[in-house]
């Protein structure tokens, strides 16, 4: 419970700080570009994969680059991860750079049509150590498209249910429960679906009917409650500290 109250103090502030800045600046752009991080323990790279087109080929970048600083700022201020604001990258699924950051973000994977290239590298990301974070998807449709994809990378294997009592939603900061966020998000009850590999370990959690990057991004506007908010900050950094130990 300390440790809770801290990690939503820590957030307040974040807030204050994000406001006070927005007033003399303008925030948004509109417009990619790209970040070359610092050299840093952890950086996080956001995937760019081919699409479907059904959701305007540019969902990979929801939120981009808010969410990825705003997720940062808060592991260097709550954990002992050695990371800054700016650790954070665009990386082409179908390049060799993939290799180079083990922890991805993919945005709106409702709309993922990987290349063959893409699916190989998968396949060797996953192979490799890497952990995939899926996020920004809801519905049966966006679920059956991700599904597929993921099922080119590995035939034989399937998406199954992450029971909440899974480490990787409290290796940090254990969560009170994932339904806190429901009513800021579109869709039904979120729901964690994890692929696992044989040895056991958990290389992507997607969370079907969520939308953690609007937490990271938006809360900084005062456009989201600050309890569902803390559980998105919250269920980010578990993530993050699970894929640098598991």
């Amino acid at each position: 419970m300390k440790h809770l109250r801290l990690m939503t103090l820590i957030l307040a502030a974040m807030l204050l700080v994000s406001l006070v800045h927005a007033q003399g600046f303008g925030r948004r752009r509109a417009y990619i570009e790209q970040n070359e991080p610092p050299a840093t323990e952890f950086i996080a790279a956001r995937w760019h994969f081919g699409t479907n087109g059904a959701i305007g080929n540019m969902g990979w970048s929801h939120n981009y680059p808010q969410s990825d600083r705003h997720l940062n700022d808060f592991l260097t201020r709550a954990t002992g991860v050695d990371v800054e604001e700016m650790s954070y990258r665009i990386v082409e699924l179908g390049l060799p750079e993939v290799f180079d950051y083990p922890f991805a973000y993919v945005s709106e994977p409702g709309e993922m049509q990987l290349t063959e290239q893409e699916v190989v590298n998968l396949r060797e990301f996953i192979g490799r150590g890497g952990f995939v974070l899926m996020d920004d998807f809801d519905g049966d449709q966006q679920w059956f498209q991700m599904r597929s994809q993921i099922l080119r990378t590995f035939p034989g294997q399937d998406f199954v249910k992450v029971p909440f009592d899974h480490v990787v939603f409290s290796v940090h900061t254990p969560l009170d429960n994932l339904q806190a966020m429901a009513d800021s998000v579109p869709g039904g009850d979120i729901t964690y679906y994890g692929l696992f590999t044989d040895e056991g370990r958990l290389a992507i959690l997607a969370g079907l009917n969520n939308d953690l990057a609007n937490f990271w991004d938006w809360y900084a506007d005062g456009n989201m409650p600050l309890k569902p908010s803390t559980d998105a900050f919250r269920l980010g950094t578990n993530a993050v500290i699970y894929s640098l130990t598991h």
